[in-house]
């Protein structure tokens, strides 16, 4: 039966599993300067939501919102800001060309939208309570879809990350265990811990603390 004094302090080796994950996170995150890295992933579902509703708008105006969502993606702004910011985009090209399409994105009805926007491209807010009730179900709709768009784009970049953090904390460990010179068939336990650290790492200082705990509450039985 091995000594319980040769062992490893559990806390320590939570506190270092955390490390290990934490590390792997921002060398994961470091991958931003080269083009945008990981945090690309997920902007595809913003860019099919911005490209439906602005099918019929000029390939500029499509580029330049596109552009502006992408640095704010890229950036990592709130998802707050950065609907609020899309849906300001988007509803600055609300025009009488383009609200068919809008219409058609949102679900809403096309041709009363289209003589809101007609309206409101010569300055003049809507009177009639028709196209007062459009806009504000095509204002409603629109927050409901890149609500959405958002919401799946920030989960498909989470679980990448996460899933690249764990390679490389797994890559981490196995090259630790090498440079200390640990036997090839050691290099399980290398896997395991790099397989552990990714998701430890958020509440690792918490795991330390409350094996820290356990740790005191058995030695004081013992006694």
């Amino acid at each position: 039966m091995p000594d319980p004094s040769a062992l490893p302090d559990p806390s320590t080796v939570a506190l270092t599993i955390g490390g290990l994950g934490t590390a792997s996170f921002g060398l994961v995150d470091a991958l931003k300067a080269l083009g945008g890295g990981v945090s690309n992933t997920g902007f595809g579902q913003i860019r099919s939501m911005t490209r439906t509703f602005l099918a019929t708008a000029s390939p500029d105006a499509r580029q330049y919102v596109l552009s502006t969502l992408r640095a704010n993606w890229i950036n990592g702004r709130t998802l707050e800001d950065q609907k609020a910011i899309a849906k300001s985009l988007i509803k600055l090209y609300l025009t009488a060309a383009t609200a068919g399409a809008m219409a058609l994105a949102a679900g809403v009805n096309a041709a009363r939208l289209t003589e809101a926007a007609a309206g409101l491209e010569q300055n003049q807010p809507p009177t009639d309570d028709t196209h007062k009730a459009e806009l504000g179900r095509f204002d409603l709709m629109l927050t409901a879809r890149l609500d959405e768009a958002y919401q799946r784009a920030d989960q498909l970049y989470r679980n990448v990350a996460k899933a690249l953090a764990m390679v490389v904390s797994v890559l981490l460990a196995v090259a630790g265990f090498l440079a200390i010179g640990r036997a090839i068939g050691d290099l399980w336990q290398a896997v395991l811990l790099g397989l552990l650290a990714a998701p430890l790492a958020p509440v690792s200082k918490d795991i330390a603390s409350a094996l820290a705990a356990g740790v005191r509450v058995a030695q004081a039985v013992r006694r």
